[in-house]
């Protein structure tokens, strides 16, 4: 009965919950993994992504679900359920989310290992000979970097780490006609490869690590026996949301520092063990941890899966997977060898990534860093790549008697270690570097170029939905603006004084921003249509973005359903909001595109009585875009651009190989195309030479 009161309270509410919607956005993930027309390689890279995202779930959403629980704060769902209630619900739909994923490695991916030139294999599977190897192998490299820490009445329990593989051994010694049990723990070193390679004549052959310690397990405990040897892996709660300070004044790049160590103790939400553990250490761990049954996972094969990155990269399949086409020359540049300084006086440039390269930007920047005219750069920074283009050349500006000004956001999550070192190298070559600002994640993505031209000075502007990552910028579908227009740079120049000064001004002809503006202005946008279309005018909405959650703007959507307004939304990953709900929501469509390339791009179009508004930018629609970040959407003025922004929308929506489609209960439907019906498939079309010409005028609505 109290399984069908919570689904049926689920059912009822007019919202859809937003870590269930995560978890039916990671099946559309493992949906890829489960794709024959895809090379096993790439269908395993699908499967470590799944691992990868499972990972941040738990650490983040999940984690944040215990704050509550922990804190005793009272918590209610979007699905109307109480913070225990939701845990269980949530955990079981976990559970049954990890069943399936190991169902499609084991009976689906692991069988086409041996044709496709390797295999994962035991100790025990190999030959005498490479049997040898593997032990020259332990005993050199691995036995030396393991320590046993024994827990028992002399010896604490001990601090294991975050996500590394763990073996908890249970052994037994007899001591004054006593026997006793006691479990030691040895951590695998998160610095070893996690496969050992040993290369047949045809083909490689993977054996996880864990498998050649477990194989040499008794090196470690002598005369002692062993009772049970049980592989583990634990997640801790990453989220600190209930423990931000909101001291302005703090030293808030020291408080950062002190929260990176708190993730090594945070509290347990997840146990991933193999079958059949000593249930005298489950004793022990759910005690010490304050965890259930409900947070334990119950793994049949390689627990982990992020691993399979070493098959999946390895230098003798890298022409195997996917094959990325080469970028093509946006619509609005005659060609890439353009001088860039002089084109922008006169034009507006939109990118549309991966199909257009980045080079545009980064070698603006790095010109920008040598031009002896350029007086100063100024930039936002998120996420950067290794060995960063950007930060080489914000570097070489600083060098060269420049002024440099840089926001690093040192809560961008995972990413905080290297923005702050980033940023201190920085500041040791003269740069003026803001380690974000404490209450508020700068997520905006924006650079400018200040250049003396003559009598004047010209500001060069780019702004977009994507990081200052070159590598990223080739696996993510990204917008950006590049232009000199006088109104862009001049919002761009007063939302620099707001982030690195005191400024408030009163508002901004080409952006909406967020804290403060950017709910109400969308909210506006929204009942614009409404009454358009209560008057009978022609009105609609098309939105794209990676997130839907905040209630503010769903119940506009819902109320502009109402009043007749066609809305069509595009939606990623987390959607809070029900689509297709009688006397509701039925003028809402909701799509989500998975596919090759992670969707990242932020597209807005209000149809406003045939004098369309189309906003690109850093926002979704979100509780945490509006009220905890600084975010910037930008108006595209320029008709060319607008209808090329446009077209991109248009194809998504007719997009028939990476789509679902959104259900009203939440669930999802793949899209498939009818019969006769014209193939699309997004992230191959917009390499095609027809994009280089011009785009087609399209209606949306």
């Amino acid at each position: 009965m109290l399984i069908n009161k919570v689904s049926d309270q689920i059912k009822r509410s007019k919202y859809i919950s937003r870590d269930l919607s995560w978890l039916r956005f990671n099946y559309r993930v493992l949906d890829q993994a489960r794709d024959t027309s895809r090379t096993i390689f790439d269908r395993l890279k699908f499967m470590a992504i799944t691992a990868s995202n499972l990972d941040e779930f738990f650490m983040i959403r999940v984690g944040s679900l215990y704050n509550y629980i922990d804190y005793g704060k009272e918590r209610l769902d979007y699905s109307g359920l109480r913070e225990l209630p939701f845990r269980k619900k949530l955990l079981d739909y976990a559970h049954r989310f990890v069943n399936d994923q190991y169902l499609t490695f084991n009976n689906e991916l692991a069988e086409l290992f041996d044709k496709n030139g390797f295999d994962i294999l035991k100790v025990g599977d190999l030959t005498e000979i490479e049997q040898k190897k593997v032990d020259s192998y332990f005993k050199n490299t691995i036995y030396p970097l393991l320590t046993p820490m024994v827990f028992d009445n002399y010896h604490g329990f001990p601090l294991l780490m975050n996500q590394l593989l763990t073996f908890g051994v249970v052994t037994r010694t007899t001591e004054e006609q006593k026997a006793q049990d006691r479990v030691t723990f040895v951590q695998i070193p998160q610095n070893l490869a996690r496969f050992y390679e040993i290369n047949r004549k045809d083909k490689i052959i993977f054996v996880p690590i864990e498998e050649i310690i477990r194989w040499k397990i008794k090196k470690l405990f002598r005369n002692v026996d062993i009772v049970s040897v049980n592989l583990f892996r634990i997640t801790r709660n990453g989220d600190f949301t209930l423990e931000e300070s909101d001291d302005i004044e703090a030293d808030f790049v020291q408080e950062i520092k002190s929260k990176l160590k708190t993730r090594k103790k945070g509290r347990v939400v997840r146990l991933e063990i193999e079958r059949n553990p000593s249930q005298f250490m489950m004793k022990i761990l759910k005690e010490r941890w304050t965890i259930d049954t409900a947070n334990v996972f119950t793994i049949t094969s390689m627990i982990d899966l992020r691993g399979l990155w070493q098959i999946i990269n390895h230098r003798q399949f890298k022409d195997k997977g996917f094959k990325q086409p080469a970028p093509v020359i946006p619509l609005s540049l005659p060609a890439e060898s353009v001088d860039m300084f002089e084109y922008l006086k006169e034009h507006d440039v939109l990118l549309h990534h991966p199909y257009n390269n980045m080079e545009p930007v980064v070698q603006l920047l790095e010109r920008a860093a040598e031009d002896p005219y350029v007086l100063g750069i100024k930039q936002t920074i998120y996420r950067l790549a290794d060995q960063s283009r950007v930060t080489a050349a914000l570097l070489k500006a600083a060098e060269n008697g420049k002024h440099v000004s840089v926001l690093f956001e040192v809560k961008a999550r995972f990413d905080e270690e290297r923005n702050l070192r980033e940023g201190e190298r920085l500041e040791k070559a003269g740069c003026f570097v803001i380690y974000g600002i404490s209450k508020y994640k700068t997520h905006t993505k924006m650079l400018m170029i200040i250049r003396k031209e003559g009598e004047k000075v010209t500001r060069y502007v780019h702004i977009g939905s994507g990081n200052y990552n070159e590598q990223t910028a080739r696996l993510y579908t990204d917008v950006s603006l590049l232009t000199t227009n006088d109104v862009y740079a001049h919002d761009v120049s007063e939302f620099f004084n707001v982030i690195t000064g005191h400024s408030r001004p009163n508002e901004y002809k080409y952006l909406l921003t967020s804290p403060k503006a950017m709910r109400q202005q969308l909210i506006e946008l929204i009942r614009n249509e409404a009454r358009n279309a209560k008057k009978g005018l022609k009105s609609g909405i098309v939105i794209k973005i990676n997130s839907l959650e905040d209630k503010e703007v769903i119940d506009e959507f819902y109320k502009a359903s109402k009043a007749g307004v066609p809305i069509k939304l595009i939606v990623r990953g987390i959607c809070c909001l029900r689509p297709g709900r009688e006397d509701l929501s039925e003028n809402i469509t909701v799509k989500s595109i998975v596919g090759e390339y992670l969707e990242h791009s932020r597209i807005f179009y209000f149809h406003n009585n045939g004098d369309s508004k189309v906003y690109g930018g850093s926002a979704d629609i979100m509780v945490r875009s509006f009220d905890r970040r600084i975010e910037a959407l930008f108006l595209i003025v320029n008709e060319e651009l607008k209808k090329e922004a446009i077209n991109i929308l248009y194809y998504n929506l007719l997009d028939n190989q990476n789509s679902y489609i959104m259900r009203e209960d939440g669930t999802y439907a793949r899209k498939k195309p009818a019969t006769n019906e014209e193939i699309v498939d997004v992230h191959k079309l917009f390499y095609r030479k027809v994009f280089e010409e011009t785009a087609q005028e399209v209606e949306l609505v």
